[in-house]
Protein backbone atom coordinates (compact mmCIF):
# COMPACT_ATOMS: atom_id res chain seq x y z
CA UNK A 1 0.00 0.00 0.00
CA UNK A 2 2.81 2.20 1.23
CA UNK A 3 4.52 1.65 -2.27
CA UNK A 4 1.33 2.31 -3.94
CA UNK A 5 0.98 5.79 -2.41
CA UNK A 6 3.86 6.82 -3.55
CA UNK A 7 3.67 5.95 -7.17
CA UNK A 8 0.00 7.99 -6.90
CA UNK A 9 2.10 10.75 -5.57
CA UNK A 10 4.85 11.10 -8.01
CA UNK A 11 2.26 10.62 -11.10
CA UNK A 12 0.14 13.24 -9.59
CA UNK A 13 3.81 15.22 -9.17
CA UNK A 14 4.35 14.81 -12.59
CA UNK A 15 1.05 16.31 -13.56
CA UNK A 16 1.33 19.08 -11.88
CA UNK A 17 4.42 19.95 -12.90
CA UNK A 18 4.07 19.35 -16.46
CA UNK A 19 0.82 21.97 -16.18
CA UNK A 20 1.97 24.29 -13.70
CA UNK A 21 5.64 24.24 -13.00
CA UNK A 22 7.71 22.84 -10.64
CA UNK A 23 8.06 26.17 -8.75
CA UNK A 24 4.13 26.52 -9.38
CA UNK A 25 2.94 23.65 -8.07
CA UNK A 26 2.87 23.31 -3.83
CA UNK A 27 2.95 20.31 -1.67
CA UNK A 28 -1.09 20.86 -0.73
CA UNK A 29 -1.50 20.70 -4.38
CA UNK A 30 0.13 16.93 -4.83
CA UNK A 31 -1.44 16.03 -1.74
CA UNK A 32 -5.01 17.58 -3.12
CA UNK A 33 -4.57 15.78 -6.41
CA UNK A 34 -3.57 12.64 -4.62
CA UNK A 35 -6.61 12.67 -2.03
CA UNK A 36 -4.67 12.56 0.76
CA UNK A 37 -3.75 15.18 3.62
CA UNK A 38 -0.42 16.96 3.45
CA UNK A 39 1.06 15.10 6.61
CA UNK A 40 0.49 11.73 4.88
CA UNK A 41 2.37 13.43 1.79
CA UNK A 42 5.25 14.19 3.87
CA UNK A 43 5.72 10.53 5.12
CA UNK A 44 6.78 9.48 2.31
CA UNK A 45 8.43 12.92 0.66
CA UNK A 46 10.21 15.34 3.22
CA UNK A 47 10.03 18.09 0.50
CA UNK A 48 9.18 19.13 -3.00
CA UNK A 49 13.14 18.23 -3.83
CA UNK A 50 13.02 15.11 -3.22
CA UNK A 51 9.78 14.00 -5.25
CA UNK A 52 11.78 16.28 -7.93
CA UNK A 53 14.25 14.24 -7.64
CA UNK A 54 12.66 10.98 -7.65
CA UNK A 55 11.02 11.89 -10.62
CA UNK A 56 14.37 13.21 -12.57
CA UNK A 57 15.37 9.50 -11.76
CA UNK A 58 12.31 7.66 -13.39
CA UNK A 59 12.88 9.65 -15.95
CA UNK A 60 15.90 9.47 -17.14
CA UNK A 61 15.47 5.30 -16.55
CA UNK A 62 12.07 5.23 -18.31
CA UNK A 63 14.35 7.65 -21.57
CA UNK A 64 17.04 5.32 -21.98
CA UNK A 65 15.40 2.33 -21.32
CA UNK A 66 12.88 3.69 -24.29
CA UNK A 67 14.86 5.49 -27.08
CA UNK A 68 18.34 3.50 -25.99
CA UNK A 69 21.20 5.37 -24.89
CA UNK A 70 25.63 4.66 -25.02
CA UNK A 71 25.03 2.47 -22.36
CA UNK A 72 21.73 0.82 -23.73
CA UNK A 73 21.91 0.97 -27.71
CA UNK A 74 19.14 0.12 -29.89
CA UNK A 75 19.75 -2.39 -32.67
CA UNK A 76 21.82 -0.59 -35.48
CA UNK A 77 20.06 0.14 -38.29
CA UNK A 78 21.28 -2.40 -41.64
CA UNK A 79 19.72 -0.48 -43.74
CA UNK A 80 18.57 3.31 -44.75
CA UNK A 81 14.87 2.02 -44.26
CA UNK A 82 15.63 0.86 -40.94
CA UNK A 83 17.13 3.94 -39.98
CA UNK A 84 13.85 5.19 -41.01
CA UNK A 85 11.73 2.97 -38.83
CA UNK A 86 14.06 3.31 -36.17
CA UNK A 87 13.23 7.42 -36.04
CA UNK A 88 9.65 7.35 -36.70
CA UNK A 89 9.15 4.64 -33.86
CA UNK A 90 11.12 6.86 -31.61
CA UNK A 91 9.06 9.89 -32.73
CA UNK A 92 5.72 8.85 -32.76
CA UNK A 93 6.26 7.25 -29.51
CA UNK A 94 7.63 10.47 -28.14
CA UNK A 95 5.04 12.37 -29.30
CA UNK A 96 2.62 10.18 -27.90
CA UNK A 97 3.81 8.63 -24.65
CA UNK A 98 2.03 10.32 -22.06
CA UNK A 99 4.65 10.54 -19.68
CA UNK A 100 7.51 11.62 -22.02
CA UNK A 101 5.32 14.52 -22.94
CA UNK A 102 5.14 15.19 -19.39
CA UNK A 103 8.56 15.27 -18.84
CA UNK A 104 9.36 17.21 -21.74
CA UNK A 105 6.50 19.90 -20.65
CA UNK A 106 8.04 20.17 -17.45
CA UNK A 107 11.61 20.65 -18.61
CA UNK A 108 10.43 23.35 -20.83
CA UNK A 109 8.43 25.27 -18.38
CA UNK A 110 11.82 24.48 -15.71
CA UNK A 111 14.59 25.05 -17.79
CA UNK A 112 15.13 28.89 -17.07
CA UNK A 113 14.55 28.26 -13.09
CA UNK A 114 16.21 25.57 -12.34
CA UNK A 115 19.97 24.28 -12.90
CA UNK A 116 19.32 20.58 -12.66
CA UNK A 117 16.17 20.81 -14.83
CA UNK A 118 18.41 22.37 -17.24
CA UNK A 119 20.91 19.98 -17.34
CA UNK A 120 18.08 17.30 -18.00
CA UNK A 121 16.50 19.63 -20.90
CA UNK A 122 19.86 19.75 -22.58
CA UNK A 123 21.02 16.13 -22.20
CA UNK A 124 17.15 14.87 -23.53
CA UNK A 125 16.66 18.14 -26.27
CA UNK A 126 20.10 18.25 -27.43
CA UNK A 127 23.30 15.71 -26.20
CA UNK A 128 21.81 12.80 -25.33
CA UNK A 129 20.11 12.27 -28.59
CA UNK A 130 23.05 13.88 -30.59
CA UNK A 131 25.42 11.06 -28.62
CA UNK A 132 23.14 8.39 -29.65
CA UNK A 133 22.45 9.07 -33.25
CA UNK A 134 26.38 9.80 -33.47
CA UNK A 135 26.91 6.06 -32.62
CA UNK A 136 24.51 4.75 -34.74
CA UNK A 137 26.08 6.92 -37.70
CA UNK A 138 29.01 5.93 -36.85
CA UNK A 139 28.51 2.10 -36.80
CA UNK A 140 26.15 2.46 -39.77
CA UNK A 141 29.21 4.10 -41.76
CA UNK A 142 31.17 1.26 -40.62
CA UNK A 143 28.94 -1.11 -42.58
CA UNK A 144 28.90 1.07 -45.88
CA UNK A 145 25.22 2.14 -45.50
CA UNK A 146 26.26 5.75 -44.98
CA UNK A 147 28.94 8.00 -46.58
CA UNK A 148 31.88 8.57 -44.32
CA UNK A 149 31.34 12.04 -42.88
CA UNK A 150 31.60 13.61 -39.10
CA UNK A 151 28.61 11.29 -37.57
CA UNK A 152 28.30 14.37 -34.83
CA UNK A 153 27.78 16.45 -37.24
CA UNK A 154 25.33 14.38 -39.48
CA UNK A 155 23.55 13.66 -35.75
CA UNK A 156 23.27 17.11 -34.80
CA UNK A 157 22.01 18.03 -39.06
CA UNK A 158 19.24 14.98 -38.78
CA UNK A 159 17.96 15.64 -35.31
CA UNK A 160 17.41 19.25 -35.28
CA UNK A 161 14.86 19.78 -37.53
CA UNK A 162 13.11 16.20 -35.82
CA UNK A 163 13.59 18.11 -32.20
CA UNK A 164 11.61 21.60 -33.83
CA UNK A 165 8.66 19.34 -35.23
CA UNK A 166 8.66 17.76 -31.73
CA UNK A 167 8.32 20.93 -29.71
CA UNK A 168 5.77 22.69 -31.91
CA UNK A 169 3.68 19.59 -31.77
CA UNK A 170 3.67 20.39 -27.74
CA UNK A 171 2.70 23.57 -28.26
CA UNK A 172 -0.26 22.93 -31.02
CA UNK A 173 -1.50 19.31 -31.27
CA UNK A 174 -3.34 20.32 -34.16
CA UNK A 175 0.24 20.21 -36.15
CA UNK A 176 1.01 16.42 -35.67
CA UNK A 177 -0.33 15.03 -39.45
CA UNK A 178 2.35 18.00 -40.78
CA UNK A 179 5.11 17.63 -38.50
CA UNK A 180 5.31 13.60 -39.03
CA UNK A 181 5.26 14.80 -42.84
CA UNK A 182 7.81 17.57 -42.50
CA UNK A 183 9.55 14.83 -40.79
CA UNK A 184 8.82 12.21 -43.29
CA UNK A 185 10.27 14.21 -45.97
CA UNK A 186 13.33 15.04 -43.99
CA UNK A 187 14.49 11.79 -43.19
CA UNK A 188 13.82 10.55 -46.96
CA UNK A 189 16.11 14.05 -47.86
CA UNK A 190 18.56 13.08 -45.55
CA UNK A 191 18.85 9.39 -46.81
CA UNK A 192 19.12 10.65 -50.29
CA UNK A 193 22.07 12.65 -49.15
CA UNK A 194 24.14 10.54 -47.32
CA UNK A 195 23.26 6.77 -48.56
CA UNK A 196 26.10 4.96 -49.95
Amino acid sequence: MESNTKERILEAALDLFSQNGYYGTSMSDIAGKVGITKAALYKHFLAKEEILEALLQIGEEHYQMSFGSLTHPPKIPESAEELKELSLSQIVYTMHEPDIVKYRKLFTIEQFHNEKIAEFATMHFVTGLENLYTMIFEKMMEKGILKKEDPQFLAFEYLTPITVMIHQCDRQPEWEEKALERIRRHIDYFIKLHEV
